[in-house]
């Protein structure tokens, strides 16, 4: 996505650029907000549409999934129609399928409001930040960015919270009602106050690449999840594996061969990218599980209310939040191969402690679990963030910032396919209706396979070179999640 000189405009009032400001930084909020706060809901949802509580994941899926598709076509779209059109059209779409979302009746019916509400979230940021920069001098591209992304930091911490409170004081429709007059002020905010600008020379959009790489992501989820959600024979899974291998090695093939693909193979030729983006997609399944398995087993198996829940999960956020902090200390100290090799082996462990999780555990050790939890995972997305974004330099840094991007969001879709995938079986071992006490066997099973898999991916960071430069810089803060 280039960012090249705005298309010849009258220059923006103060106020315009104050209100598209908070324009962006509310679309943001709206966004990572909605990629969270349905995880306390789940259990409401299952009950409200005759579903099981353990066979919701396709709730959470379909919107991080749909996110991780719209990535590359948002800031050619943005090029060719223009941020004012496109940014509106993003606020629109998320707000009606918002509205579908909470009018829905049957899973099927939710599951399809949310990849309409996905497309909008999908735009919404990036969009929003490439209008920033196209509109601001440079000089104060950094506090704007800053601005846009502290909201988008809140969202994903008050959002399980937030979630559980209007489950519990309304019901879960009011999680996604709730968009629907911010989204309608924001709409005629956009049109009146949001500055236009568009690429004249926006080149030929690669869809034939974006296609593959569509139906990689795609049949990829569907292979993992087909089996215990949609009933897929064995058979037809393992044609669906083989399919997305041989799309996504067709892209590979199809990068080399074109002039301007929308990702070039040429950035995994920076080692820390390569890396960076690999560890990325493999210890982020566990972190994309998590915040979909730690609600679920407070509810279903240890009997907290849904804002009980959510407030479980506040001793997570501030833990994160104070541990961003230490985590640069410790790479200046002891360089990004240890710290990263040490703290992923942490995170796996953390999350397989889970699996002593008992209704008789006491309050305050529960709260500490949860708070280390918190911080190590925190510490992981920083140092993983800095890792894979420090050596892009200026001509890899928007092709590598958006695959980056696309790679967290695929990561988190399979990151609750899988756990939704081994908690289903495991608790059909158990028995498909069983509640209570008696499915905590297959939620521990389930986060002891899922610290397995992410401890194992400490030996991708293991291949980084031990003399590397012992640099943290600081990112672009809405990229550190």
């Amino acid at each position: 996505m280039s960012v090249p000189s705005p298309s010849p405009t009258s220059k923006p009032s103060a106020r315009s650029l104050s209100v598209m400001l908070w324009l962006v930084a509310i679309g943001f909020f709206m966004q990572t907000l909605d990629a969270t706060i349905v995880n306390t809901a789940l259990p409401a949802m299952a009950a409200s549409l005759g579903e099981r509580a353990l066979a919701m994941q396709s709730v959470v899926i379909a919107y991080s999934l749909t996110m991780a598709v719209m990535i590359p076509v948002s800031g050619w779209l943005a090029d060719k129609l223009g941020t004012r059109r496109v940014f509106f059209g993003a606020i629109l779409v998320f707000t009606i399928g918002s509205l579908l979302c909470a009018s829905a009746h049957t899973l099927d019916e939710l599951v399809l409001s949310r990849i309409a509400q996905g497309v909008g979230g999908a735009m919404l940021l990036p969009v929003g930040r490439l209008a920033v920069l196209r509109t601001f001098p440079a000089e104060r591209y950094l506090p704007a960015l800053s601005f846009v992304a502290i909201p988008g930091l809140i969202g994903p911490l008050i959002g399980p919270t937030l979630g559980g409170w209007l489950v519990q004081i309304a019901s879960w429709h009011w999680i996604f009602l709730i968009n629907v007059p911010v989204g309608i002020v924001g709409c005629v905010a956009t049109f009146i106050f949001m500055p236009d600008s568009r690429n004249p020379d926006t080149p030929r959009f690669d869809l034939p690449g974006y296609l593959l790489l569509v139906i990689g992501m795609v049949t990829l989820t569907f292979a993992l999840d087909g089996r215990t959600e949609l009933g897929i024979q064995h058979a037809a899974v393992l044609v669906l594996l083989i399919l997305s291998l041989a799309a996504f090695v067709a892209y590979g093939l199809h990068a080399v061969r074109t002039p301007r693909p929308i990702f070039s193979l040429d950035l995994f030729k920076i080692d820390t990218f390569s890396v960076g983006l690999l560890g990325n997609l493999f210890a982020r399944i566990g972190s994309g599980a998590m915040p979909y398995l730690i609600p679920l087993l407070l509810q279903v198996a240890l009997g907290y209310t849904p804002f009980q829940a959510g407030l479980m999960m506040l001793p997570t956020a501030a833990a994160g939040m104070f541990s961003k902090r230490l985590v640069t200390r410790l790479i200046l100290r002891y360089g990004y191969r240890r710290v990263l090799v040490t703290n992923t082996v942490l995170v796996g462990m953390t999350m397989a402690s889970f699996a002593f999780s008992t209704p008789g555990e006491p309050l305050w050790l529960r709260l500490v679990q949860l708070a280390i939890f918190g911080g190590v995972n925190s510490m992981q997305f920083t140092a993983m963030n800095t890792l894979t974004l420090k050596d892009l330099g200026t001509g890899g840094a928007s092709s590598g910032n958006s695959l980056f991007s696309l790679v967290q969001m695929l990561s988190m879709s399979l990151g609750v396919t899988v756990a939704g995938a081994l908690l289903t079986t495991f608790a059909g071992f158990i028995g498909h209706h069983v509640t209570g006490s008696a499915v905590i066997p297959a939620f521990h099973a389930t986060f002891v396979c899922v610290g397995i898999i992410t401890a194992a991916s400490s030996w991708i960071f293991a291949q980084l070179a031990s003399d590397l430069h012992r640099t943290a810089k600081r990112t672009d803060p809405s990229e550190r999640t």
